[in-house]
This record gives structure tokens, sequence and C-alpha cells, in this order.
């Protein structure tokens, strides 16, 4: 008969109490609206891992998750309140990549801010002994990476939006050949003004492209990256008729 599953014990300190930890160090040394821009971020990423932060745990983690998050009044208690710095790094790149693209209405200003806080705190994790050297690097990596990448991914959404608005069609005529439902395509190919997208249309993968866009949006775009749009061919010509994010891989 097997063993029951032993559960771990409950952070000390958590997560939540680390953030505050880093929130407080910054304050005493920053300007105010600097410090603005880290106490928003950090609430953001605070957010971010109470709602998605238990998708990468283990079958005990999960375990004693549930069991916190389910109780009911004060007994009741979120990701950060359960868990500890060691899941820090591991949330960055969903939350770089997704969240703050996805579920948060944010300017370039705040995407970078959002790069250059994770950043500081994946280094100041290591300064305070909380992470290994190795993990906080890879976390400074993936935030240094983004402060360049979502100002740009968000520079390419605003393109294509706007040269989507100028595609007057109406999708219930287009033929299903000239046409690619709303979805995620990456990025197969791209040259000034044009982008080719990997497409698993009847479950074959292929190319479709060149599909006609702003030079605005390729100066900011790269190959690999991920477009939430839909797809039309107007007059022989592939073009973007409904766009939502860009997601830099």
């Amino acid at each position: 008969m097997p063993e029951p599953l032993k559960l771990p014990e409950l952070a000390d300190p958590t997560l939540g109490d680390v953030l505050d930890q880093f929130l407080t160090e910054q304050q005493a040394r920053l300007k105010p609206k600097t410090y603005g821009q880290y106490a928003s971020v950090v609430d953001l990423f605070r957010h971010h891992m109470n709602a998605y932060g238990h998708e990468d745990l283990s079958k005990a983690e999960s375990l004693l998750f549930e069991r916190h998050y389910n109780a009911e009044g004060a007994d009741h208690k979120e990701f950060c309140q359960i868990f500890g710095p060691d899941k820090i790094v591991g949330g960055i790149g969903m939350f770089l990549g997704y969240f703050m693209i996805r579920k948060v209405m944010a300017g370039a200003d705040l995407k970078r801010a959002a790069g250059t806080v994770t950043k500081k705190l994946s280094k100041w994790l290591a300064e305070k002994g909380y992470l290994s050297d190795a993990d906080a690097d890879e976390g400074a990596q993936r935030a240094g990476r983004a402060v360049k990448t979502l100002p740009k991914a968000d520079r390419a959404a605003k393109a294509l939006s706007r040269a989507a608005e100028s595609v007057f069609v109406d999708l219930d005529d287009v033929p299903d050949e000239d046409y690619l439902d709303f979805d995620h395509y990456l990025i197969a190919r791209l040259e000034p003004g044009k982008l080719w997208f990997d497409v698993y249309d009847g479950g074959s993968p292929k190319v479709v492209g060149p599909v006609t866009v702003p030079k605005a949006a390729t100066n900011n775009l790269a190959e690999g990256w991920d477009v939430s749009c839909t797809l039309v061919r107007v007059r022989g010509k592939w073009r973007i008729a409904e766009v939502a994010n860009v997601y830099p891989m």
C-alpha cells in the first residue's frame, strides 16, 4: 500500500512577505515617481502569481494549495501566502510574455518598467540569499529581454490594429479558402511590410503569406513571435482583418 503523500509546509517567509520586503527597501532609495512604478509592477506580479502560479505545482504542492485556497474565512490563503520566493523566477516568463500583454491595459512605459523591475527583483533575491545566483540570472535575463521586446510588441500591435481597421470586408462573405479564423499565428518569416505565418490548417502545417502589413509593424516584430489575429485574402492579397495582441517569444 503506497504511503500517503506528505505535504510541504507553508513557506516562511512567503512570496508575499518577500515582495513586501523588496518594496520597502526600494521605497527608501527611489524617488516617489519611480517607486510608484515599482509598486504597480509588484502589485501586478502578485496578482499574476495568485491567479496563475498554481498551474506549475507538483502534486504535493497542488494539494497544499487546494487545502489553504479552498479554506473559508481567516483560514483562506492566496498563492503568495502559501509558497516562497523560489516560485518567483518560474513566474516571470508568463508574467511578462502573457499577463502584461493580455491581462493588463498598459502602455509601453509600464511594460518596459515591468522588465526593469523584475530584473532588479531577480538580482535582489540573490543578494538576500532567497535564490541561487543561477536562478536569479535566469530571471534577470528574461526580464532584460522584456525591457526591449514588450514596448516593441506594443508598437507592432498598434500598427497592425490601425491597418486592420482599413480592411473593409464582410468576413461572413469571405470564401473559406480566403479566410483563416482568429487564432495565434507564429511569424515564420518577415520582410519590410510583409509577414509569413506558420498555420495549421486542417491539421497540416503550412506557411501563409506574404501578408501585407505596415513597415511600422515589421520594424518592431521578429521571427517566432506570436500574433493573435484573423487573416483574409482580399483581391489575391493576404491581410490582417482583426488583431488582438502580439506576444514576443
